[in-house]
């Protein structure tokens, strides 16, 4: 069933989308697949930001095969361009690889100890696995596959022919200054790296010199990298010459016949648009300022008999945390490093929520907590019909595709309860399983499985993220100097503690028990709302809370205490408590 809201107001961004590009779809290809576009650069590791370039379209294209109709999300491998730098934090990589920079991608070799043949198909394979978790469908085409094979070669053609026109669109922008984009605060390495898509937005737009403007490149013969020039072109023949600046290779072929080569980006895009049928394909910011690929591209792509998509332009993805990860992993996160701390239903809704020209961030610190905690408030809006009509869509959108619901966590506890259980516990499987069958005595859980896999997300969580200082560490014996210098208060508020334990041994009951300890101790009732309290309540739950955590764990913070004290467990909380 389509996913579309009842008015105006309150219709989400997905499904406006796909009510202009179906409207659009009939207008230039009646009765044909609807075609939505991403392209992907394989040159190193594919981040979170771009996996908006994907998950727009793909969006979009669910939306539309919901309502019943043919659509194809194509994903452009552009493993054919050229190697621009060795990136940061790849294992095994140094600057030795910097002799590959010109190369196709798919000539140069895979990273030390890969399964894969070349740079290209190793990255690649990441994210293919990702997208296949996420429940992405989508055609892959290898640019490198569609040019050696001559798939192009009327295109390449066609584009050399008309090389005068290309050039005067192209002149248009060549000499107009960028203007400065304003930035409210600085990034750092790691997050400039997530903001510069591809780098095919700076590529140059072809050679122009004495022999005139050429919109293709090819690869040098001699050394493989695309440091060459035209420097003769035969429109009869197609006899084309070229020299190669880094070895001096030269040769004449003919471009009838040969497949070693390709056509300069800004070229390249609006060509495939024409040749694929692209109905929507975003952008990035790079690819979306005055004179950059996707505006030159909407001029260009006339010359090839086709029309510009539809589409927006994409904001930028950032991650909380970012400084802590970058210094400890180098570069920028993926969605398979998402996908180890969170279940792709979370990940999906991500994206799923926020307009395409809309900035968020993707948590990897404690904010991950915050998600999780909102994205179950929403399921339980969803289920009792609670929730308004865009928030609904958005979780419906990331729980499952036309194709039918994402494997779902059976029992999906809380993410923070997890993650303090696998912290307390340190991988030890048979404790955590006690703790979290503590939780809801009424409904125990049978075995791990059942929490899984939101519990390994969580796990994974703590082992990668989570500094050593701030994992939690149980006392082994009791802080008998503490116990000794507690006031007669003290003393009584952990003995009203202790005597209620038995009777509220449960998630909740322990929520309420610790909560009421203080309340209870200035006369008033454990259910006492906070309106009905004075205000130091909360300086005493503050303190008695400080006491607790000092006693168990030897510091003023840690886990939620009910959850603490479930994984401590009955008998060591009552000894480390001083009975």
């Amino acid at each position: 069933m389509p996913i579309v809201a009842q008015s105006t107001e309150t219709i989400d961004w997905v499904s406006r989308f796909a009510d202009e590009v179906i409207e659009e779809s009939e207008r230039r290809a009646p009765n044909k697949p609807v075609v939505v576009a991403s392209g992907l650069s394989p040159s190193g590791p594919i981040h979170l930001g771009n996996l908006r370039e994907v998950m727009t379209p793909h969006l979009v294209a669910d939306e539309i095969r919901r309502r019943g109709r043919q659509v194809r999300h194509l994903i452009s491998w552009d493993d054919y361009d050229r190697y621009r730098k060795v990136p940061a934090g790849i294992a095994g990589v140094d600057e030795s690889w910097a002799e590959h920079i010109g190369k196709p991608l798919t000539s140069v070799p895979a990273p030390e100890g890969s399964p894969y043949p070349n740079w290209s198909e190793h990255f690649k394979a990441a994210m293919v696995a990702s997208l296949a978790e996420m429940g992405v469908e989508f055609d892959g085409i290898s640019q490198t596959e569609q040019y050696t094979s001559g798939v192009y070669r009327e295109q390449i053609l066609h584009a050399m022919r008309h090389r005068a026109d290309i050039d005067a669109v192209l002149a248009q922008y060549r000499t107009k200054p960028k203007a400065a984009k304003k930035q409210q605060k600085p990034l750092d390495e790691a997050e400039l790296e997530a903001a510069e898509g591809s780098g095919a937005a700076s590529e140059d737009d072809g050679s122009s010199g004495s022999a005139g403007y050429f919109p293709y490149k090819p690869y040098c013969g001699g050394c493989e990298k695309d440091l060459t020039t035209v420097t003769a072109y035969d429109d009869d023949t197609t006899e084309l010459s070229y020299v190669c600046t880094a070895c001096g290779f030269s040769e004449t072929v003919r471009l009838s016949e040969f497949n070693r080569g390709k056509l300069v980006w800004k070229v390249d895009w609006p060509m495939r648009w024409a040749y694929e049928g692209v109905i929507f394909e975003p952008s990035g910011v790079d690819h979306s300022s005055p004179g950059s690929s996707f505006q030159v591209g909407g001029q260009i792509v006339g010359i090839f008999g086709g029309e510009q998509p539809i589409g927006p332009m994409y904001a930028f993805v950032g991650i909380s945390g970012m400084a802590k990860m970058s210094s400890s992993k180098g570069g920028v996160p993926t969605p398979a490093d998402a996908l180890k701390i969170m279940e792709p239903q979370l990940l999906r809704w991500l994206y799923a929520r926020r307009r395409p020209n809309q900035s968020f961030k993707i948590a990897f610190d404690q904010e991950i907590q915050r998600l999780y905690d909102e994205w179950d408030k929403l399921g339980a809006k969803v289920a009792d019909d609670s929730a308004l009509p865009g928030d609904v869509a958005a979780y419906t959108r990331a729980t499952g595709t036309a194709a039918g619901p994402l494997p779902a966590t059976a029992r999906p506890l809380p993410y923070r309860t997890l993650a303090s259980v696998a912290d307390i516990t340190a991988g030890h499987q048979d404790q955590a399983l006690r703790i979290l069958s503590d939780l809801d005595p009424a409904h125990p859980l049978a075995s791990l499985e059942e929490a899984r896999p939101r519990y390994d997300k969580a796990e994974a969580w703590i082992n990668t993220y989570v500094p050593a200082d701030q994992r939690t560490i149980v006392r082994e014996e009791p802080d008998v100097d503490l116990l000794k210098s507690l006031d007669e208060k003290a003393q009584h508020s952990l003995r009203l503690l202790l005597d209620g334990l038995d009777e509220h041994w449960s998630l909740d009951g322990l929520t309420h028990h610790v909560y009421g300890v203080p309340k209870v101790q200035a006369g008033f009732s454990a259910d006492a709302t906070p309106k009905e309290l004075p205000p130091e309540i909360k300086t005493a739950q503050r303190s008695f809370f400080a006491l607790l955590y000092h006693l168990l764990v030897g510091r003023d913070t840690g886990p939620r205490l009910p959850t603490l004290l479930l994984a401590v467990g009955q008998d060591r909380v009552r000894r480390l408590l001083g009975e």
